[in-house]
């Protein structure tokens, strides 16, 4: 139901995941294990697509995840993670972390099972030999504020080297950036190039150097400039993935991530605050970090806020995607009497997810306000509500429950379905027609509501799916009634 569409098909996705699961790569990092690790304690982190992204709130543990991850190879040492001060971190005594990684150049058949551990004055660790790249923060400080790049400022300057970005990496950072980057090159400071520095040229031909560029912009060139020099097989690591760039280029920044996972069979870890960072992300593909917890699933920041108590609630309810979402807000508003700002609705990108927050959420002695979950009709096996969970009308699909409901009364509602969908009632015939015709080519009921947007002048999907949601509220009050019920003593009321 969202508005976003990713340029990285899903058939490239599901090749990309069949590729994990068939241990199909020469290097990668397949599972790894915090029996002891700052506020966690036995969670495991699988990797089951090459691209991951880590979310959760501030000291949630997201970049405890990718420094465990990192400190697998020996590219990474374990201080650029986890430092120790003298007597002041006595907790890191104990700390162990296992792994499972594909090597085959060290084993061709199985997996290596390693153990990272700080038994008290350091760490002790059988690390593993692949580049791994680490993209931290500091990527995003701005030129004029960096050290190394003294020697650059004034007029008297000239570089030791020039470099122009290659073909690929111009490519690629045009299409993150939405903007020409021919004639970018990059800059040697020193004679031995430890430090660097990128120049561009203006449609006019004038030359800018980094000292005037966006920090994101800046950040994209490094990032992908490295990536591109990097061996297949590589790791890369990348802390708050979001720093200095637009919602937009967050999103194509991570299919970028995508591809390279494709085309080079590198694996990339990434920590981050943004939803747009998620969006092109298949739900195994994402990992919450929490109180010590994770979640494997498409949990986004609204949620993880509901579940630390960062938002204030009465009420939470667990759902399994966005449509599911706007059938509980609509069943909601047409119960009447229900304080709606006090319930915070969640989609978890499936059951699994779904089922597992409630739970933790309504065992957490912490927790102020309680949780629902309620899943599709075809999870009704999974119904319990001593465990407060409930399924949604329908035998199936809701999508296909409600546009059922709908079809059916379609004679009798098209003037209603017709101007809910904000169109002339003159309309409605057209409304009809539309419907009925989708009702035939349709095979897959979680699009019908953009198919038939498209079909009427391009309709934005949810104001059609909020059309058929309202009609389904209003001809089956009794469905509202009953799904409402399930849990009707936890709703705060006006």
């Amino acid at each position: 139901m969202t508005n976003f569409r990713s340029e990285i098909r899903e058939g490239d996705i599901r090749r990309l995941e069949e590729k994990v699961a068939s241990t199909n790569y020469g290097a990668y990092l397949r599972r790894i294990t915090l029996k002891r690790v700052r506020g966690f304690k036995d969670r495991v982190v699988s990797f089951d697509f090459p691209v991951t992204a880590v979310v959760g709130p501030n000291g949630g543990g997201k970049t405890t995840i990718l420094g465990a991850a990192g400190i697998a190879y020996k590219d990474i040492a374990p201080g650029e993670f986890f430092a120790k001060s003298g007597k002041y971190d006595a907790s890191m005594k104990d700390w162990v972390i296992e792994y499972e990684i594909i090597d085959k150049k060290l084993n061709p058949r199985l997996p290596l099972q390693r153990t990272a551990s700080f038994p008290q004055l350091k760490w002790n660790r059988k690390a593993v030999v692949r580049p791994v790249l680490l993209f931290g923060v500091s990527r995003t400080v701005p030129a004029t504020e960096r050290r190394e790049l003294v020697k650059a400022v004034g007029n008297k300057f000239v570089a030791e080297k020039e470099v122009a970005l290659s073909a690929p990496v111009v490519a690629a950072v045009e299409k993150i950036l939405a903007k020409e980057m021919q004639g970018c090159n990059r800059l040697s400071i020193d004679a031995q190039g430890r430090a660097t520095m990128f120049a561009a040229r203006n449609s006019d031909g004038s030359e800018y150097s980094e000292f005037h560029f966006g920090a994101g912009e800046a950040s994209v060139i490094r990032i992908v400039s490295a990536i591109e020099e990097a061996p297949d097989g590589a790791m890369i690591l990348i802390e708050e993935i979001e720093n200095g760039l637009h919602p937009i280029a967050t999103r194509r920044m991570v299919e970028y991530l995508i591809e390279v996972a494709l085309r080079k069979s590198c694996q990339v870890i990434f920590s981050t605050h943004s939803n747009d960072a998620l969006e092109p992300l298949p739900s195994k593909a994402i990992w919450a970090a929490y109180n010590g917890e994770v979640l494997q699933g498409k949990l986004d920041i609204k949620a993880l806020r509901t579940i630390t108590g960062q938002i204030d609630a009465k009420l939470a309810i667990f759902v399994e995607d966005t449509f599911a979402e706007l059938l509980v807000t609509t069943a909601l508003r047409y119960h009447g009497g229900i304080e709606i700002d006090a319930v915070k609705i969640h989609g978890m990108g499936g059951a699994d997810p779904a089922i597992k927050v409630n739970e933790q959420h309504n065992l957490d002695p912490t927790s102020s306000f309680p949780s629902v979950c309620l899943v599709d009709g075809d999870q009704a096996h999974k119904t319990d509500p001593n465990r407060r969970i409930f399924t949604l009308p329908g035998e199936g699909d809701p999508e296909a429950h409600i546009f059922d409901v709908v079809l059916g009364r379609l004679e009798h509602i098209a003037a209603r379905l017709t101007v809910s969908m904000q169109l002339p009632t003159s309309a409605q015939e057209r409304v009809k027609q539309v419907v009925s015709d989708r009702a035939l080519t349709n095979r897959d009921r979680h699009v019908i509501f953009e198919q038939i947007g498209e079909d009427l002048d391009f309709t934005a999907g949810m104001v059609v799916a909020n059309a058929f949601l309202a009609i389904w509220a209003q001809e089956r009050p009794d469905e509202v009634s009953t799904l409402v019920g399930n849990f009707d003593t936890l709703i705060p009321k006006r």
